[in-house]
C-alpha cells in the first residue's frame, strides 16, 4: 500500500437507520450499489458521517461485512476504528483485517484533548497493532484537538501510516504536510469546500461528504484533478461549491441525510443525540441537489 496508495474519490458513507433506530440494511445496500455503479474509488465506513460514535461494535462489524460481501472486492473499504481510548482503538484496529477492512481511518482522540506527544504515542500503538494501512484523521472542529503538521510528518515515518485525512480547514497546514511528506505518504482533503485548492497543492484525493449525494461528479472532479486537468476540475468544483457548503448548514450528517431522503435512497433518521434535519435544511437541500449526480 505504501507504493500503491488508495487515491481519488472516497466517500464518507452515511449509515442509514429505520424509524425505530436499527440499521436499514436495504437502504445501505442501495447506497453500496450507487457507489459501485458510480465507480467511487473507496468507501469510508463507520466514520464521522456514518455516526460511528453511536454504533455498537457488532453493528460496525456487520456494516463492514455487508459492504465487503456486497462489493466483492471491487471497491477498497476503509474502516473507521478511531475513538478516545487507545486500548479500545488498538483492539478494534487489530481485528479490522479479519472483518474485511482494506485500511483503517483513525480519528484523533476526541474529548481527551491529548498533547502532540500523546497523539504520537497513540498512533504508534495503533499502527503497530495491524499490518493494514492506517490513515490519520484530523478534524479539530469535532475533536477539540488539532494534529499539527510536525506530528503528522513524524508519524509518516511509520511504514504502514500511509496518509492523513486533513479536515482542519487550514490550507497552510495541508500545504506544509504535502510539501514535506515522505514518498508514499499522501493527504486527502477532508473539507469539501476546499477540495480544489487542496488538490491543486498535491492531495491524492478526497474523503467527501458530498460524494454521498453527487458521487459521479466527485469521481469526475478527482479524476480531472489527478490528471492536472484544472479547467475541468475547476468547473466541477464551482458547480458543487454551494452543495459543499450547504451540507454543513447543520451538524453533519443531518443535511446529507436530508439530501439522500429527497433522492429516495434513505429515510432521514439519525440516532440520538442527533435529531432529524430541520425543515429549512430539507428545503435548502431540495434546491441544491438539482442536476447533481
Amino acid at each position: 500500500m505504501q507504493n500503491n496508495l488508495i487515491r481519488g474519490s472516497l466517500v464518507a458513507l452515511i449509515t442509514p437507520f429505520t424509524k425505530d433506530g436499527n440499521i436499514d440494511y436495504k437502504a445501505y445496500e442501495a447506497l453500496l450499489k450507487l457507489h459501485t455503479e458510480s465507480k467511487t474509488d473507496g468507501l469510508v465506513i463507520c466514520g464521522t458521517t456514518g455516526e460511528a460514535a453511536t454504533l455498537t461494535l457488532d453493528e460496525k462489524k456487520s456494516l463492514l461485512k455487508t459492504a465487503k460481501d456486497f462489493t466483492k472486492g471491487k471497491i477498497p473499504i476503509i474502516f473507521g476504528t478511531g475513538g478516545n481510548d487507545t486500548k479500545s482503538v488498538v483492539s478494534l484496529t487489530k481485528d479490522a483485517a479479519s472483518y474485511g477492512a482494506d485500511a483503517v481511518l483513525v480519528v484523533t482522540p476526541y474529548y481527551n484533548k491529548p498533547p502532540q506527544p500523546g497523539l504520537i504515542a497513540h498512533y504508534k500503538a495503533v499502527a503497530t497493532s495491524t499490518k493494514l494501512p492506517v490513515i490519520l484523521y484530523n478534524v479539530p472542529g469535532r475533536t477539540g484537538c488539532n494534529m499539527l503538521p510536525e506530528t503528522v510528518l513524524e508519524l509518516a515515518k511509520i511504514k504502514n501510516i500511509v496518509a492523513v485525512k486533513e479536515a482542519s480547514g487550514n490550507l497552510e497546514q495541508a500545504m506544509k504536510i504535502i510539501s514535506k511528506a515522505p514518498k508514499g505518504f499522501g493527504l486527502f482533503s477532508g473539507e469539501d469546500a476546499l477540495n480544489l485548492p487542496i488538490m491543486a497543492c498535491g492531495a491524492i484525493g478526497t474523503i467527501s461528504v458530498t460524494a454521498n449525494v453527487a458521487p459521479k461528479m466527485m469521481k469526475k472532479f478527482n479524476d480531472a484533478a489527478l490528471k492536472n486537468d484544472w479547467e475541468a476540475a475547476k468547473k466541477i468544483h464551482y458547480k458543487l461549491l454551494e452543495l459543499h457548503r450547504g451540507l454543513f448548514t447543520e451538524t453533519n450528517p443531518l443535511p446529507v441525510k436530508a439530501a439522500l431522503m429527497l433522492k429516495k435512497l434513505i429515510s432521514e433518521h439519525t440516532r440520538l443525540p442527533l435529531s432529524s434535519p430541520s425543515q429549512s435544511t430539507i428545503e435548502l437541500m431540495s434546491k441544491l441537489i438539482k442536476d447533481m449526480e
